[in-house]
């Protein structure tokens, strides 16, 4: 550092001052490196006097004859003159001379090779700014070689973290213009221009005799493609492509997953996209060839559109290469840009699964058509809400409105076109309500017997389809042990209804005002339905969720000396009563939302949860045409709603059935229910898409979740995996491993990523870097195999060192394994600068 280099200078020149005789140094500094820090210098016995170019004559007077007893240092920031122009030459024959270039210095005080000395010369003129000098001296690097000396200039140049060519390499190209590059002009400023271009030609391949940043980018983008494609290099893309490929590929993966550098590669993906003309060449190569490349972004448009295609032709068994629709959209949102395009390919996953059951048929008995609907059939209106979910998502959804139309007319025309008329069908109202299964028996079954506190949780319109995420959400959790099961619902099925049949009761009574009496008790407020628990549960309260506290001791205020809480939870209802498509958005909000709430109350000595709902719910997103409203002008109905009507005469018209209202809810009411026996609605007033009432499985099935909390801690361990293929020995730049992932994920077992590559026994990684996420859950361990590829560096490799092939879990950075290997790679070059 330059403080430790004018200490050297004092030290030395106190040296040639010892002593009582007088004594005359000149120091003559070429450069004028010294100019500035002269007058620091802290000479003991002598005077410092600095010549100018025009104070030579007054210079030999001071010293023969003004002072003649004190010694001096003479400083002059400039070459010494000639012997006949020099006036102080005399005065030089008598006295001496003192050498103190940069150079000389830095090599001292590095404690490096004296051979070293002429690199630092070329580069004195780096070494002038202290700050630049500074920040060399701060990488501590090892100095061992004219190029590390250069490398490391750069690297204080680029400002980087590490004194390294890839990391300059990696600031060069991803900082500004790649045509007008400031570290390239400052490289050329400081004698580096070529060092950098001759660097990137030994450990890439690149060399051009007019080289440019630009079409270094390009050689690296097309030698990494085209490792990745699985067909012949487009003709366009051939002459770019490097033979050192290894080192290319460790490079990119490392820049494309860097949290530090990873939007910067997308910049520049995109430039060399366009350079190499990316998205008009891939078309011509076929899917099955493109599907592992990850270098640009146009990849992903050219296979979303693809996938598009043959969603569209409803062709369901399309592959590309050995994979289906599912697994390459699960492949691709893993790859680089899956994170850019992950809702477009959720989108896709939503709509296959939907277009595959085009041809859906529906059970004939009710018992059938619950079976199906709670193990299977749910799940179609699952990925509808995913459909729309992933879409609604989106700043741009135009390209998948044709998709979306045919997904409407597929949910509507082919599913509940046909399960819901199957459905209405088979009821038998009175064996319905009846049943063990029914709503209306909720209390007797499950909080009257119940031994441990409770805390009933009802979202109001959860339909089952969205109990079941939940119920996957908690069984996800190490420390929640949770069933589900169904129930059928009361009709009609609203809140009103829903909510009084979930609390104790002996009759229910629909008043026409649409409100309900529990056993002559009104039901239609959190503090009524209080009291209606309390004359059966002394010891139970009522609450709505968003009252229930954040603070400890307030919770224990409640749950204290209770034995049943029920929290009424309004997520879904609220927001689709009131806004026209936030309906499917909530129901994610409520899964979150009760998740965490039981989780909160767990930690306070609440271990026993139910889950389940008042009513479901029947949306889809096309607004219901004129034909799908029945129209009421010749009844009177004393409650009207779309999906249901109630009345003292039956509606009589195509597609509506109607019910006795005592065959449902009991007593002797004499009024008449009636509903669509479709996804119809009735012509009234007012209305959106969201709605419910009728009889449908999305209306009348309800989830009922039973979940138990674990009173004590559960650990849990990161899944590990390990490596099945027998390795000792590396002859090859390229080099495919099989890994197995050791055991399935579970609830003790959870999900973990790795970050997977080889590394020397030094440090330095010398292939890429694979990410790979181990989060399966078969139980057959052939299906949690899998196989990576790994690219080595293009470089000299040491048969008799010690490599390392390393699993380091990504976040934590802890080390699963180490293996040991010997790399013996015939035809591999370089001259350590590779990456």
């Amino acid at each position: 550092m330059p403080t430790l280099n004018l200490k050297q200078i004092t030290d030395k020149l106190n040296v040639e001052f010892i002593g009582d005789t007088r004594k005359i140094v000149f120091w003559y500094d070429d450069a004028g490196e010294f100019a500035d820090e002269i007058g620091s210098l802290e000479i003991i016995g002598a005077k410092i006097h600095k010549l100018t170019g025009s104070n030579q004559f007054c210079t030999k007077h001071l010293l023969e004859r003004q002072d003649v007893d004190s010694s001096y240092l003479v400083y002059a920031p400039f070459e010494k003159p000639e012997v006949r122009e020099n006036v102080l030459e005399d005065i030089l024959l008598y006295s001496r001379r003192f050498y103190a270039d940069r150079a000389s210095l830095l090599v001292v005080d590095l404690q490096v090779d004296e051979r070293l000395k002429p690199i630092f010369h070329k580069h004195s003129k780096f070494f002038n700014s202290q700050q630049r000098t500074q920040r060399f001296y701060d990488f501590e690097a090892e100095l061992s070689t004219d190029e590390a000396v250069e490398v490391t200039i750069m690297s204080s140049l680029c400002k980087t973290r590490t004194a390294s060519f890839e990391e300059v390499l990696r600031v060069v190209l991803t900082s500004g213009n790649l045509e007008e590059n400031q570290y390239l002009v400052d490289f050329e400023k400081h004698d580096l221009f070529n060092s950098f271009w001759k660097m990137c030609e030994d450990s890439i391949g690149y060399c051009e005799p007019s080289p440019t940043l630009l079409r270094l980018a390009t050689t690296m983008f097309a030698t990494y493609a085209a490792r990745q494609l699985k067909n012949e290099v487009p003709k366009a893309w051939s002459s770019f492509v490097s033979t050192k490929s290894g080192s290319i590929i460790a490079f990119l993966d490392s820049l494309m997953n860097s949290v530090v550098y990873g939007e910067h590669y997308d910049e520049l993906a995109k430039q060399i996209s366009a350079v190499l003309n990316v998205s008009e060449t891939i078309k011509s190569i076929g899917i099955g060839a493109i599907i592992d490349v990850d270098a640009f972004s146009e990849v992903d448009e050219v296979i979303l559109n693809w996938i598009v295609e043959r969603l569209l032709d409803e062709d369901i068994g399309a592959t590309s290469g050995d994979m289906g629709i599912t697994e390459l959209c699960k492949l691709r949102v893993k790859k680089h840009f899956g994170s850019r395009y992950r809702l477009h390919y959720e989108l896709l996953l939503a709509a296959f699964e939907l277009v595959r059951n085009v041809q859906y048929k529906s059970p004939e008995s009710f018992e059938e058509i619950v079976k199906q609907y709670v193990s299977s059939d749910y799940t179609l209106d699952r990925w509808y809400r995913f459909f729309y979910c992933a879409l609604d998502n989106m700043i741009n959804y135009e390209r998948y409105e044709e998709l979306r139309q045919r997904v409407e007319n597929i949910y509507t025309n082919k599913y509940l076109s046909v399960l819901l008329p199957a459905f209405n069908a088979s009821i038998d109202v009175k064996l319905i309500m009846s049943n063990e299964n029914a709503q209306l028996n909720f209390f007797k079954r499950n909080v009257m017997t119940a031994k441990d506190k409770t805390v009933i949780i009802i979202s109001d319109a959860m339909r089952y389809e969205v109990g079941q995420e939940l119920f996957q959400k908690l069984t996800d959790d190490p420390n929640c042990n949770a069933e589900i099961s169904h129930m059928i619902g009361v009709l009609p099925a609203n809140t009103a209804l829903g909510m009084a049949a979930l609390l104790p009761h002996k009759e229910l009574k629909l008043l026409p005002d649409g409100k309900v009496n529990i056993d002559d008790k009104q039901s239609d407020s959190t503090e009524k339905r209080r009291a209606i628990l309390n004359s059966a549960l002394p010891n139970s309260r009522c609450i709505r969720a968003e009252d229930v506290p954040i603070k400890r001791d307030e919770l224990r205020e409640i749950f204290t000396a209770v034995d049943v809480v029920y929290i009424y939870h309004n997520q879904i209802d609220n927001r689709g009563e009131s806004s026209e498509n936030e309906v499917f958005a909530a129901c994610k909000v409520a899964v979150n939302e009760i998740f965490a709430l039981i989780k909160r109350l767990s930690v306070n000595n609440v271990y026993r949860f139910i889950v389940t709902a008042d009513h479901g719910f029947l949306y889809k997103r096309d607004k219901f045409s004129e034909s799908e409203k029945i129209n009421l002008s010749k009844y009177e109905p004393t409650i009207t709603n779309r999906r249901y009507v109630i009345g003292d005469k039956p509606v009589k018209e195509h597609g509506v059935i109607s019910k006795p209202l005592c065959d449902i809810v009991g007593g002797g009411d004499k009024r008449h229910i009636s509903w669509p026996i479709g996804a119809t609605v009735f012509k009234v007033h007012g209305g959106l898409n969201y709605v419910h009432g009728a009889a449908s499985p999305q209306e009348v099935i309800i989830p009922l979740i039973t979940v138990k909390t674990e009173k004590g801690h559960v650990d849990t361990k990161k899944v590990e995996i390990a490596l099945v293929s027998m390795v000792r020995k590396i002859t090859n730049l390229i080099v495919p491993l099989d890994f197995i992932q050791k055991e399935p994920v579970c609830d003790v077992v959870t999900a973990a990523k790795y970050r997977i590559y080889f590394v020397s026994d030094d440090g330095e990684k010398i292939t890429n870097e694979q990410i790979y996420e181990a989060d399966r859950k078969d139980e057959d361990p052939s299906k949690r195999m899998f196989r990576l590829k790994f690219n080595f560096k293009n470089k000299k490799y040491d048969s008799k060192a010690d490599y390392w092939l390393v699993a380091e879990q990504e976040k934590s950075k802890v080390v699963l394994f180490r293996h040991q290997v010997i790399v013996d790679i015939a035809f591999a070059d370089g001259n350590g600068f590779g990456f």
